[in-house]
């Protein structure tokens, strides 16, 4: 059996969801499945010294990276939309000419929907669309587009185009999953697998041990409180800012550490350089061999949202917050998150944009380190019973076998 996987960013780019891309098709081709993955040239966030080759091979061969030159996605907004166009052009002319028996289709840009009629006509193969995102009721909910406007419109007639002719879709909470039954998806098509961490990459590193300290100069003997991933409109930057500057008065000893890169990084810069939030430390995306120190370098760690934002979808940095044996601190919409937090004793809920609930939660952990440290032992067993990569990629796997026909 042979599988196709047409995607726009792989490994060694820098992007929350890559691991799970490469822990998938490692594990296809472990399991006997031929895998040919096609991709444009590394250009979002390479780490410096990064090495890759136009093909690679990988798992007795049975696993082959392709990558096919493109210029560098940059900041001019047509530019970037051009190299997405000319992206999915290119991914689409392998879909079409290369030989396959099932093609894996991922939500980066939404826009990859759009090749599985074209697959289901021309090639009469099946489908399997992994929705890692909802559109466009993520731009609605980040802000960025508005219900009835002409962006959303020409994205439910993508969505609506993409379920029709996938196999099977993948989606990552019970939430997505009524999301899709709502708008007529069949619910026999949808498959919930949760994402999942490498428990084995992401442990937890001592403080004494954790090379970030020294790198950054951070003081051992904070309080920490750690943001990671993306830092953009929807992370409700604004309010954490204004929360760490009233801790910064009344609590000296709590620090935020916020490690990333976004589209509201710069803004967040300046605010904290001319209001002086001097317990705000600021550290670039590291890089994924380094995940471990990232995610431990925390008391606790944060999941954070707008309200109105998050309401499909638990992050899957939730997951690597556990299995580095740190707290979850979510200022989230209420959904499934919540359960999680709440009956497994790994963290504490509040409501998404309620500001002095959210500061009582760091304070109430801040105060009882013992308390702290038992949710951090209680998330990593989570992740062990429920989260693990072998479980998760086994799913996918699975999957992927169910829709080709004998």
């Amino acid at each position: 059996m042979k599988a196709v996987f047409p995607c726009s960013y792989y490994l060694p780019e820098t992007a929350a969801s890559l691991y799970l891309t490469d822990n998938i098709i490692h594990a296809c081709a472990e399991q006997n499945l031929e895998v040919d993955l096609y991709t444009p040239t590394p250009t979002r966030a390479v780490p410096e010294g990064a090495k890759w080759k136009r093909y690679e091979t990988d798992v007795d061969g049975k696993l082959r990276i392709h990558r096919f030159h493109l210029y560098g996605e940059g900041k001019n907004p047509i530019l970037r939309a051009l190299r997405y166009v000319i992206g999915e052009v290119m991914l689409l002319h392998y879909c079409i000419w290369k030989k396959y028996d099932v093609a894996f289709i991922d939500s980066t840009p939404p826009i990859q929907g759009l090749k599985m009629p074209l697959i289901k006509w021309l090639k009469r193969k099946p489908t399997v669309y992994n929705a890692q995102d909802i559109f466009p009721d993520s731009l609605v909910n980040n802000g960025l587009s508005k219900g009835g406007s002409l962006v959303w419109k020409i994205g439910r007639i993508v969505e609506k185009i993409t379920y029709k002719y996938a196999d099977k879709i993948i989606v990552i909470s019970e939430d997505f999953k009524k999301n899709l039954l709502a708008k007529g998806v069949p619910e026999e098509k949808i498959v919930v697998v949760y994402n999942w961490v490498d428990q084995n990459a992401v442990v937890d590193i001592p403080r004494e041990k954790n090379k970030l300290f020294e790198m950054y100069g951070l003081d051992r003997s904070k309080f920490y409180v750690t943001y990671n991933g993306n830092i953009g409109l929807s992370q409700n930057m604004d309010m954490l800012l204004s929360v760490a500057e009233e801790l910064k008065t009344s609590n000296s000893d709590i620090h935020f550490v916020l490690v990333g890169t976004g589209a509201y990084l710069d803004e967040v810069k300046r605010m904290v350089a001319e209001r002086n939030i001097d317990n705000v430390h600021i550290l670039p995306f590291q890089p994924y061999e380094d995940i471990s120190h990232v995610f431990s370098l925390g008391d606790a760690s944060l999941v954070i949202s707008k309200p109105g934002t998050g309401s499909a979808s638990v992050p899957s940095k939730t997951w690597s917050i556990m299995s580095a044996s740190r707290p979850v601190l979510a200022n989230f919409d209420e959904n499934e998150l919540k359960s999680i937090l709440e009956d497994n004793s790994c963290g504490i809920f509040t409501k998404a944009g309620d500001k002095e609930e959210f500061k009582k939660s760091i304070l109430t952990l801040y105060l009882n380190r013992e308390l702290c440290k038992e949710y951090g032992k209680n998330g990593r067993q989570f992740v062990l019973n429920n989260l693990t990569r072998e479980v998760g990629t086994q799913k996918y796997v699975d999957v992927i076998k169910s829709v080709v026909k004998d």
